[in-house]
């Protein structure tokens, strides 16, 4: 009997799935496991909304694999000597797995793939299981990646993806293999309220869902705040319950302007994914240094507080950090927004606002929660570093008439229409009548000290 083992880290389904197809047709038994790493957890990883997200996963995964005659195998420890257990155990002679972009997957890869030769057993690391287009499939002339994303997707629009890979119909376990209780929710602390479930049964119901309901108008609505009208499939693609390869094909299925739009949200993943892959230091060090003198955390820690628990005073940023602390997700134009007034009004440090970030996103994603803040921060990959997204303006354009600020700054609820905006306009006894704080900082303040600080003039 040959015996393979797949390695699920953030791919965690059945269908358009290679690594676990090519591990359940390459033997005649297999190994699904999973590795509650320490290391992640060494690195702060473990937030309690991604835990939670996890063990819905894992316990759909699980229930999935029973469907089809098998079990998930579940181990915690270091994932190279769990890895190696297992492969003792079950006696396999191939380990299948999806490939990663960060630092810590590349190491992860070396380690295994060493300790496994020392074994006689082989390691089969799959491309496009986690993203659309590998990281290095399309590169510049002159470069080992693309560092501005409008050529990237001219090129990345013209390759062939792969096709579709059918899920396994039966998946038969080798005996004798020890696996840990299924994760789960319960025990958990400072859980988001709100937060989805996850799990892929769920992510391919929403995605049904939006294929049928949502991607038609997605161009004009996409930055709709309060109609919400994103696929919120994001938490989904983080832990691989949806293939990107997947919603790529199904969307250009479905076409129209709504699917393109959507299809260039995909490659913005992929791109940030290929400079990650590239330049790994990223992660933590400005892609672009601009010489910023971000001001000390002495300095900023009454605005970065205000910031966090959504009480700066501009109503459409508090709404979106309020969003965020209830469901573990943020609305995209919400993101982009509070990152530009934490970087370029308070001028804080991209690094502590991505960090609250990840502390909190179930979608928390080091390629694409990192290089985002470099961006809206203007030291990342943006051809226009020095934007500035002015809460007020884009409160007007993108939350018209109050909805969305209502509905996450409840103190503000009696405020009609775009009053909501600006409440610092209200009279003093109007103005004393909201439980609401007064902006932690003026606006032309803020930009010009931004201005000075890169000096700009």
């Amino acid at each position: 009997m040959s015996v393979s083992l797949v390695l699920f880290t953030s791919d965690l389904r059945l269908h358009d799935h290679p690594a676990l197809r090519a591990a359940h047709d390459d033997s005649t038994a297999l190994v699904p496991l999973f590795v509650r790493d320490d290391a992640v957890a060494a690195a702060g990883f473990t937030a309690p909304n991604r835990m939670a997200f996890l063990a819905d996963c894992l316990a759909d995964l699980d229930d999935g694999i029973r469907e089809r005659g098998g079990r998930l195998v579940v181990r915690s420890g270091d994932v190279v000597a769990q890895v190696c257990k297992v492969v003792a155990e079950a006696d396999a002679d191939e380990v299948h797995m999806a490939a990663g972009v960060s630092a810590y997957a590349h190491r992860r890869e070396e380690r295994l793939r060493a300790a496994l030769e020392a074994e006689g057993c082989r390691l089969h690391v799959h491309d496009t299981v986690i993203t659309a287009l590998a990281p290095g499939a399309v590169v510049p002339a002159s470069s080992d990646h693309f560092a501005v994303f409008t050529p990237y997707f001219r090129r990345w629009s013209q390759q062939q993806l792969r096709d579709v890979v059918a899920a396994p119909r039966a998946i038969r376990v080798p005996d004798g293999v020890r696996s840990e209780k299924i994760p789960s929710r319960t025990g958990l602390f400072r859980v988001s309220q709100g937060l989805a479930r996850g799990g892929e049964t769920e992510a391919r119901k929403r995605l049904a869902a939006w294929l049928r309901d949502g991607i038609a108008s997605y161009e004009e609505r996409h930055d709709d705040l309060p109609g919400d009208a994103t696929s919120r499939l994001s938490p989904h693609l983080h832990f691989g319950t949806l293939s990107a390869v997947e919603l790529v094909h199904r969307a250009r299925s479905a076409g129209g302007p709504g699917a393109e739009a959507f299809v260039r949200q995909l490659a913005w993943r992929d791109f940030h994914h290929q400079v990650l892959a590239a330049r790994p230091e990223a992660a933590t060090a400005d892609y672009r240094t601009r010489n910023d003198r971000w001001r000390s955390q002495a300095e900023a820690r009454d605005d970065v507080d205000a910031w966090k628990q959504g009480r700066t005073g501009y109503p459409l940023v508090d709404a979106a950090m309020r969003q965020l602390r209830h469901e573990g997700w943020m609305h995209n134009r919400g993101r982009l927004l509070a990152a530009s007034f934490l970087s370029k009004t308070l001028y804080v440090d991209w690094r502590v606002g991505a960090r609250h970030f990840l502390e909190l996103l179930v979608d928390g994603d080091i390629a694409n929660n990192q290089l985002n803040w470099q961006w809206m921060s203007g030291t990342g990959t943006d051809s226009r570093p020095h934007r500035v997204l002015n809460p007020v303006t884009q409160a007007k354009r993108f939350d018209p008439d109050g909805v969305y600020v209502r509905r996450w700054v409840p103190e503000l609820a009696g405020l009609a229409g775009a009053a909501v905006h600006e409440p610092w306009k209200l009279s003093g006894l109007a103005r004393a009548a909201h439980d609401y704080p007064d902006p932690i900082v003026e606006l032309p303040d803020g930009l010009a000290r931004f201005k000075a600080a890169r000096n700009l003039g």
